[in-house]
């Protein structure tokens, strides 16, 4: 595996109370933010309820993102494609890519929340079949084929795009959760994966079998994949202490939990928190805890875990959030970029192999420090001045000063 690549993954989760235009200036904000700092990948989804996932179209949204970025390659995470017609997907993604200069990497779902299937009127049962059929389509599309489809949603009549990506080969990936379905139809088109199941103790511990399904279902269709294009989404909240961390992250995460995925959610089997201190506990210190609340040392081994885990992947996404304020979140991806991605990626390791090098062969320099003061103690002025010297240091410190008389004889 080559070197692990970072990126973010922004739903966004929004806690309900702050100006929506705002949020959308934040959220650019972030994006710029995190290509600064030299982050390789930035998502984020489409969502039209809930009032918490507040972006309902992630092209517009990225086309934004990408005049305030530079390299940060940015992807839909994800488009849900039931809810559209696969020909205008196409179009919209290829003037995204052209708009981007080449940075955009197409992810697609099946569409994540029920109450946006329903208010849709489109039934749950069909919708991971109909974004198999959009794909295929899509990709045909994207290669330039004159594409005549009938389905039961959608018809194609001798449909050709006009305008094609910008890049020769538009990286896409699939959204998986715990059912095999995302990594089979990666396996099918050859596509990469973005793991959001990552995030929930059932989909960390379904990790070491999901890719397997990818491998399956590439072998059965004539296809490859690479665990490169694997995504792992994490989330945490970073700062120079445990206790800093817990303070800074701790009602937030309550409130996230809580409002969102107990009250909104309503997700099967969870419980509200009592406390931040619980909040914090139960997803960071606990025993298949899928979070990291702590310094950047407990990220680099969540990260080393996870690897083992699953037995490699090509990039970590972290999971954008409001559980501290803005000053401590931007704080936290900071300490991402300044210490996890060198020591994930042994950028370090020459650094201290260079250190230790010199410790360990302090006897091979000594000369070159020999030569030096030989040339000083040849001259008178320079002798003088070094021993002027060394008497204030002497002074200031203590200790006794050096007989320069003896150097000055050696030197001679």
């Amino acid at each position: 595996m080559s070197r692990v690549k970072f990126g973010a993954f922004l739903a966004p989760h929004h806690p309900i109370g702050e100006h929506p235009m705002l949020q959308f200036r934040s959220d650019i904000a972030l994006a710029k933010r995190l290509d600064e700092l030299g982050f390789d990948e930035f998502w984020c989804g489409e969502h039209h309820s809930t009032g918490w996932e507040v972006i309902a179209s992630p092209e517009m949204f990225l086309a934004a993102a990408g005049e305030h970025t530079h390299n940060i390659k940015l992807g839909t995470g994800v488009i849900s494609l039931p809810y559209h017609h696969p020909f205008n997907v196409a179009q919209r993604i290829v003037q995204l890519d052209h708009m981007t200069r080449g940075r955009v990497i197409f992810g697609s779902g099946p569409g994540a929340l029920p109450s946006d299937a329903y208010v849709l009127g489109i039934d749950p049962m069909v919708q991971r079949d109909r974004q198999d059929e959009a794909i295929g389509v899509i990709k045909r599309l994207f290669a330039g084929e004159r594409v005549t489809h009938e389905s039961e949603w959608f018809t194609l009549r001798d449909a050709r795009l006009q305008l094609f990506p910008l890049q020769d080969d538009l990286p896409f990936a699939v959204a998986s959760q715990i059912s095999p379905s995302g990594m089979t139809l990666a396996g099918k088109y050859g596509a990469g994966v973005l793991s959001i199941g990552s995030m929930s103790t059932a989909g960390l511990m379904s990790l070491p079998t999901q890719w397997s399904f990818a491998e399956e279902s590439a072998a059965k269709h004539g296809r490859r994949v690479d665990r490169k294009d694997w995504r792992v989404v994490m989330v945490w909240h970073l700062a120079e202490t445990r206790e800093e961390a817990r303070a800074q992250a701790g009602e937030g995460l309550m409130r996230w939990h809580n409002e969102y995925n107990v009250g909104t959610l309503m997700r099967p089997g969870a419980v509200a928190y009592g406390s931040p201190d619980e909040a914090v506990d139960q997803t960071a210190f606990v025993e298949g805890a899928v979070g990291v609340v702590g310094t950047p040392d407990d990220l680099v081994a969540a990260i080393r875990r996870l690897q083992e885990i699953s037995g490699g992947f090509g990039t970590v996404i972290g999971f954008a959030h409001d559980w501290a304020n803005r000053e401590n979140t931007l704080r936290s991806w900071d300490l991402v970029a300044r210490h996890v991605i060198p020591e994930v990626n042994g950028l370090l390791e020459g650094y201290r192999t260079s250190r230790q090098y010199v410790i360990e062969h302090r006897e091979s320099f000594e000369r070159a420090g020999a030569a030096v003061m030989q040339k000083i103690m040849g001259n008178e002025r320079a002798a003088a001045a070094l021993q002027e010297t060394l008497r204030a240091q002497t002074a200031t410190t203590g200790g006794h000063t050096p007989d320069l008389e003896k150097e000055k004889a050696k030197a001679r």
